[in-house]
């Protein structure tokens, strides 16, 4: 056993570049695992960095703005809708979850009312003990989530001294990350070893994608969120501001999301319009806005991560979710496609390597 794994190790491992590569992907993961909490307003102002990298090379490469006036000006447009997100939408957005946290009650009582009502047009399909028992685990995890979600309140109060620290040091950090990236590429890469073409050549194609990817799904929030919410003001269903940016943020989690966004939804048409036309019509524009997401905008946006299985999706999202909580899973995609990538230079520089020695 022992042999087969060191014939297996030397095979995949005979190139220094190959070690220097999983050297470098093992400390990087394991920083980002063990001090995640730490470096979180650093990952964030990553993050906003790759978005707000391209109206400034639009400012710069298009309107020839120098990139000191580009980055001034993208990045005070930035603080000036994140402010208005925060003074404008997110009072509107808690009311309506206050709202719709205080007529949940009455909408699991019709639901209630509704499905105890099955047995009796469907006796032989639907057992009326089985129904109730399922309706009373239900009743129990809803008010444990109204349990967490007061919790949540109150430590969210708390945490508003956290989160005022947060809005100076992510613009501030956004602003040195973009104004001197050239520098900090230039430190980064005196601490790495000098055998680490394999690792720059990854990491080259890794870095447009992740930018792309970071623009791609910020873009799909915002279209996701804006059409759910025309289309639920167009049918006057309730909490529209709420349903929508939920359905919006469903996006973070492929495949899954859809489906978990849709029960809220469902619950609301259902407690406002009842088994009406409206309702139907109502699922049926939703069902149809997922459809054109999913195999219309998703491709569109992302042509290079839709090359992943949708099986290898969810299992990233799975793996990185659980390791990093909601960064992993918003880098699911580009963390799986990493994997591949780094799979694929290895199997290459190993194939090169027998190759050579045959000649």
């Amino acid at each position: 056993m022992i042999e087969i794994f060191q014939n297996w190790y030397r095979q995949k491992f005979n190139d220094p570049q190959t070690a220097v590569l999983v050297a470098i992907l093992l400390i990087g993961f394991g920083t980002l695992y063990f001090f995640n909490q730490i470096l979180m307003p650093l990952l964030i102002a990553i993050v906003f960095a790759y978005l707000l990298e391209w109206p400034i090379r639009f400012f710069t490469n298009t309107l020839k703005l120098p990139r000191l006036l580009s980055l001034i000006l993208v990045l005070g447009g930035f603080v000036s809708v994140s402010i208005f997100l925060f003074v404008v939408i997110l009072p509107a957005l808690w009311n309506q979850a206050v709202t719709f946290l205080k007529d949940l009650p009455s909408m699991f009582n019709l639901l209630n009312e509704w499905l105890l009502a099955l047995p009796e047009h469907y006796p032989e399909l639907i057992d009326y003990v089985t129904l109730d028992s399922m309706m009373t685990a239900l009743r129990s995890k809803i008010v444990g989530f109204g349990d967490s979600l007061l919790a949540f309140s109150l430590n969210s109060i708390v945490s508003l001294v956290g989160l005022g620290i947060y809005a100076f040091l992510v613009p501030l950090m956004v602003f040195f990350l973009l104004k001197d990236k050239t520098i900090f590429i230039q430190d980064v890469e005196r601490f790495l070893p000098q055998n680490r073409h394999l690792a720059m050549r990854v990491w080259g194609e890794m870095q447009q994608q992740i930018a792309n990817y970071i623009r791609g799904k910020f873009l799909e929030i915002l279209i996701v969120g804006v059409v759910t919410y025309i289309l639920f003001l167009f049918f006057h269903l309730r909490y529209p501001l709420l349903l929508s940016a939920a359905v919006g943020l469903s996006v973070l989690v492929p495949y899954i999301g859809a489906v978990l966004v849709a029960i809220p939804v469902a619950l609301v048409a259902l407690f406002q319009f009842g088994l009406s036309p409206d309702f139907y019509y109502v699922l049926l524009a939703f069902v149809i806005s997922q459809l054109l997401d999913g195999n219309l905008l998703v491709p569109f946006l992302f042509s290079e991560a839709v090359n992943l299985h949708p099986l290898t999706i969810i299992v990233s999202v799975l793996i990185f979710g659980g390791l990093w909580g909601f960064w992993g899973v918003f880098f699911a995609i580009p963390l799986a496609t990493l994997v591949k990538a780094v799979l694929k230079a290895i199997s290459a520089t190993k194939d090169n390597f027998a190759d050579e020695e045959l000649l």
